[in-house]
């Protein structure tokens, strides 16, 4: 017996060794997957907020909530700042494929524009938290700062007729001018 209980036995370097193994595992196997290029977001949930943004900011003279790099934004601060609504998007997009794929039998983002139209407004009335989170961080990402990841190439603020702000510490005196004594 004292044979068998010997041969279990680990040395402290066996044990060390075996505990870095187990533990580098843990890290690999349950790190958060992503899909494509994104912080959050998987492929099919950008496809799904991009086509439900465009709903909300469509193309016309100027581009869509989408062109504009509104994903970007949204992805950007689900994966930072706004970690604590990943929940609520997690649930919602999965919402609006589901109710889409009963209705019209096809992805949200697959839906024609007066398909998702449709299921926008009624995912509107039924999960209006959610509904009012995209439609702010929306109107967030479009109009906001282009540093932030949206508003692609300030085209919101040219749209709007505006110069692009200075930033912070920077611009603030004009070097072209003479200097004024």
């Amino acid at each position: 017996m004292r044979r068998a209980e010997s041969k279990l036995r680990l040395t402290r370097r066996q044990f060390s060794v075996g505990g870095a193994i187990a533990s580098a595992a843990a890290v690999i196997g349950c790190r958060n997957v992503k899909n494509g290029n994104w912080g959050f977001l998987s492929d099919a949930h950008a496809r799904t907020l991009a086509a439900l943004c465009d709903q909300i900011i469509p193309a016309d003279d100027f581009p869509s909530a989408s062109q504009a790099g509104v994903i970007s934004y949204i992805d950007r601060q689900l994966a930072r700042h706004y970690h604590r609504h990943q929940s609520e998007y997690r649930e919602g997009l999965d919402a609006a494929d589901e109710m889409t794929r009963r209705q019209f039998g096809t992805a949200f983002s697959e839906a024609t524009a007066d398909q998702q139209y449709q299921i926008a407004i009624a995912l509107e009335k039924k999960n209006r938290v959610f509904f009012e989170l995209v439609r702010q961080h929306t109107m967030e990402g479009y109009y906001g700062s282009p540093r932030h990841g949206g508003n692609r190439d300030a085209v919101s603020w040219r749209m709007l007729g505006l110069d692009e702000p200075p930033l912070r510490g920077r611009a603030q005196y004009d070097l072209r001018k003479g200097s004024g004594a």
